[in-house]
């Protein structure tokens, strides 16, 4: 891309992506969930210590929770069983020659969630579909992503068609980073905070260049595996398992720091 439309989209696309679709997401997700609340009221709700809204809102939490647990172990299990991977862990080799099984293996643990919620509460079970049907409808627009790069790559496409690539995927991205973001916290000033910092911070590493990056090979590896206990712990917690609030920072925290030093020490080696 030319450097006026680079700084284009590094300008608009942290407004687009970080304020608009990160700062609306966890507002509609809280109104969806709690529809006794109505929009303005889960607006409202969302910034406030009202503690008849806070109650509306923990309420709801259970159903959340499972769909965005669900939409987190669907991402795992997508990126265990199919994507290309520098492997990190003993397994990953021998798991991605079935990668068939993705669907066989994603579809007996929705029938297992929906089938243990149905015996909560029926509308947990229905969260938990909301959670797979996301979960596809964003791989769709993903895959359908990874296609038009190739397209996009070629002579002759405009910059203008690449800022709106790049639109559409910070745009599919930003429902994970938000659905992730639950399982740390329901406040939604911490999690418009926690994804801007975030967003701000990949955007500055990219200025800086992607080789620096794609020197920490498996540093996706701890992502998804933390994705994968971020998810678990938010099915979990909906069917009432308690865990105190430093269980998922810590987890975190240690996963992706474990392949941070790995990556570290295959790229001294390397060198």
């Amino acid at each position: 891309m030319q450097p006026r439309y680079r700084k284009w989209f590094l300008i608009w696309g942290i407004l687009i992506g970080v304020f608009l679709i990160r700062g609306l997401l966890p507002w509609m997700i809280v109104w969806a969930s709690t529809p006794t609340l109505g929009a303005w009221g889960a607006l409202v709700a969302s910034f406030n210590s009202d503690s008849g809204a806070i109650q509306a809102i923990e309420s709801s939490a259970p159903i959340l929770l499972i769909g965005g647990g669900t939409y987190l172990l669907f991402l795992f299990l997508h990126w265990y069983f199919v994507e290309p991977k520098k492997y990190g862990l003993i397994g990953e080799r021998v798991v991605q020659r079935f990668s068939i099984w993705f669907f066989a293996v994603a579809s007996v643990a929705l029938t297992a969630i929906v089938w243990f919620a149905l015996h909560k509460q029926v509308m947990m079970a229905f969260g938990a579909v909301i959670g797979s049907t996301a979960f596809f409808i964003t791989h769709g627009f993903k895959s359908n992503a990874e296609q038009q790069e190739e397209k996009l790559k070629k002579k002759g496409a405009s910059d203008l068609s690449k800022v709106f690539y790049l639109e559409v995927i910070d745009s599919t991205f930003s429902i994970d980073s938000v659905l992730g973001a639950f399982a740390f916290t329901f406040s939604i000033p911490l999690i418009l905070i926690g994804n801007g910092i975030g967003a701000l911070i990949v955007r500055q590493l990219t200025i800086k260049g992607t080789a620096q990056i794609r020197k920490y090979r498996y540093i996706k590896n701890g992502a998804m595996y933390s994705i994968f206990f971020l998810g678990g712990i938010m099915i979990l917690e909906s069917f009432g398992m308690h865990f105190p609030g430093w269980v998922s920072p810590s987890i975190t925290f240690l996963v992706v720091g474990y392949f941070f030093l790995k990556s570290k020490r295959a790229a001294s080696a390397a060198a």
